[in-house]
This record gives structure tokens, C-alpha cells and sequence, in this order.
């Protein structure tokens, strides 16, 4: 089994080798800026890791594995644009450095080479791997529409947020392990709890990353601290402090909320007193603990030896405890 920096430096090979050149510059320039930003390449390694798994050469999906990681990036442009974010990776978001005219169009012909990608793998594999991708990718923007929606819902709960990062973030990383497992020629029994492993990890991760943006080291996140609580965006923690808050600290929270201007800092500070006042940091730990748990109890379940797992159950171990 090759170690998890070996398969990232053949990610990053591969996109380093992606060919960009073209006409206009306008169109391709800020996709070779997109994908330089570099990043983890978690998700395509997933794809590396799972053909692996099941006994197959990780480089015979570097391919499909290269259009996952476009196709994460597409929609991470499109999110900017949609939640005018002013940084990703610690640099100006495309529609910030160009506009976002230029970004729209950058990204879709993104997810056009992310969908390129998916179709080079073995003939007997195509139809499989392409079908999963495109539901994947409908469910993820079913996903983003959703969380727009909270934007002007009043009452999201519990149920609704997870449904929605389900959908928006966790399925791509089921979609990746799965699409490994199908080329490898795996069982159907084993690509589903593979893909359920995926899932549930996704969701474990999406709610840490909720508790990243308000907790982490503003030098290792690389995104602004306390973005969700400047946008009202309704996490776990935004959805359990408007169940649990009493008179007062409810009045303060929806006084913040409702503020058409106000101090970026103090807002921060505000809102993550009243989330520590209800302990909603240990809570939303509980329940990301909770999907990780599912997710190590659908690894379990998958036909392989034991020691094969390793690699998988360290990798997701690390994604639990990541500062970035």
C-alpha cells in the first residue's frame, strides 16, 4: 500500500501536468489560478486510496480522480461567487481578482473537464462511474440550493442542516471513494458501505469545518474566522443556540442577526460568547463524533483484510483533527 503522501504527490502531479493552455486567456487563466491554490486534494486521493483498497493500481484512476478534484474546485468558485467571499486559501476569490462574469463561465467550463476526466477509465467502468458522478453532482448543487434557501427561512432544524451537507459536501466524498471501488471490479455490498463510509465521514467533516470557522487559528485556516457568523449562515451551531438560548441571550443572538451594519469584530465576539455560554462547541463536537463513529462502523463492514483499512482509518482520523 503506498502511503498517503505518495498519493497526494500523484494528485499533484497530475494537476500540475493539466493542460491549461487556450484561447481566451480570460476563460482559462483563472482556472489555472483556481487549481495553483492548491489545497489537500482529499477528495481525488480518496479515489486513489479505495481502487487500492480492493486491489487495483492507484494510478489506473488518476484520471477520474484529477476530474473530482475540478469538479471540487468548480463548485468552490461558484460558492464564492454566491457567498461573496472575499478569500479562499488565504488569496482574492476569482470573481474578486477578475470578476464574477469571468468566474461563472471559468467554472462551467470546469465542470465540462471535470466530466472529460470521469469518462477516462476502463470501457466496462464508463457508464457506472459517469452515472454516479452527474447524480453526485445534481446533489451537491441540490445541496448548495438548500443552504441558500436557509438564507431566507426562519426555522431550519437539526434534521434540515444535516439533509443539507449531506447533500452539498458528504456525497462527493462517497462519490470518490465508490468510483475507486468500481474500478477495481468490488462487490456491490462493498461499494455501498464504502460510499455510506464516505457520507458519513463528509458529514463529520463538513460539522467540524462549522466549528473551524469559529474556533480554529486564523493563521492555519486560511479563510476569514467567524465568516458564518458574519453571514448568519445557519449551522449546527446557529440552529442549537436558537433552540437552546434563554430570554436574554436569545434577545442578544437575534438582535446580532438582525443587524443590517455593525462591527465585523464585536459581532464575532458577541455571538461566540452567547455559543459558549450554551457549550454549542461540545455539542456540535458530539454530533460530529456521532457520524464519524457511522462512518468507522461502514469500514468495518467491507470485505477486505484488516490491514488494508489502515491507511483509510488514519486518513480519517487526521481529517477529524485538522487545524485547516
Amino acid at each position: 500500500m503506498r502511503s498517503l503522501t505518495d498519493l497526494q504527490k500523484l494528485i499533484e502531479t497530475g494537476m500540475n501536468n493539466f493542460e491549461l493552455s487556450g484561447r481566451p486567456s480570460e476563460l482559462y487563466d483563472p482556472i489555472r489560478y483556481m487549481i495553483q491554490l492548491g489545497g489537500k486534494r482529499l477528495r481525488p486521493v480518496l479515489v486513489l486510496m479505495s481502487h487500492e483498497l480492493f486491489g487495483g493500481d492507484p494510478e489506473k484512476v488518476l484520471q477520474p480522480a484529477l476530474g473530482i478534484e475540478i469538479f471540487h474546485n468548480f463548485t468552490l468558485l461558484h460558492d464564492d461567487i454566491m457567498d461573496k467571499a472575499p478569500l479562499r486559501r488565504s488569496k482574492p476569490t476569482v470573481h474578486e481578482k477578475w470578476n464574477t462574469d469571468i468566474a461563472i463561465l471559468s467554472g462551467d467550463t470546469m465542470f465540462v473537464q471535470a466530466c472529460q476526466f470521469m469518462m477516462n477509465v476502463d470501457a466496462t467502468f464508463v457508464s457506472p462511474v459517469l452515472s454516479l458522478f452527474l447524480k453526485t453532482a445534481i446533489e451537491v448543487c441540490e445541496g448548495q440550493q438548500l443552504d441558500m434557501n436557509f438564507e431566507r427561512q426562519e426555522n431550519v432544524s437539526h434534521e434540515e442542516y444535516i439533509e443539507m451537507i449531506g447533500l452539498k459536501t458528504a456525497v462527493l466524498l462517497g462519490c470518490s471513494l465508490s468510483i475507486g471501488a468500481i474500478c477495481a471490479n468490488a462487490s456491490k455490498n462493498d461499494i455501498d458501505h464504502i460510499y455510506q463510509f464516505g457520507k458519513k465521514l463528509g458529514i463529520a467533516f463538513q460539522l467540524h469545518d462549522d466549528i473551524l470557522d469559529v474556533y480554529a487559528n486564523a493563521d492555519k485556516f486560511g479563510k476569514q474566522i467567524g465568516g458564518d457568523i458574519i453571514a448568519n449562515k445557519k449551522t449546527f451551531l446557529f440552529i442549537s443556540t436558537l433552540e437552546q438560548a434563554k430570554q436574554d441571550q436569545l434577545a442578544e443572538f437575534k438582535r446580532w442577526i438582525s443587524m443590517k451594519e455593525f462591527n465585523v469584530e464585536e459581532k464575532v465576539k458577541a455571538v461566540i460568547t452567547i455559543f459558549d455560554s450554551l457549550n454549542i462547541r461540545l455539542q456540535a463536537e458530539q454530533k460530529m463524533n456521532e457520524f464519524f463513529s457511522d462512518a468507522m462502523q461502514h469500514l468495518e463492514q467491507i470485505n477486505v483484510p484488516a490491514e488494508k483499512k489502515q491507511l483509510l482509518i488514519e486518513f480519517a482520523e487526521k481529517l477529524m483533527v485538522r487545524e485547516s
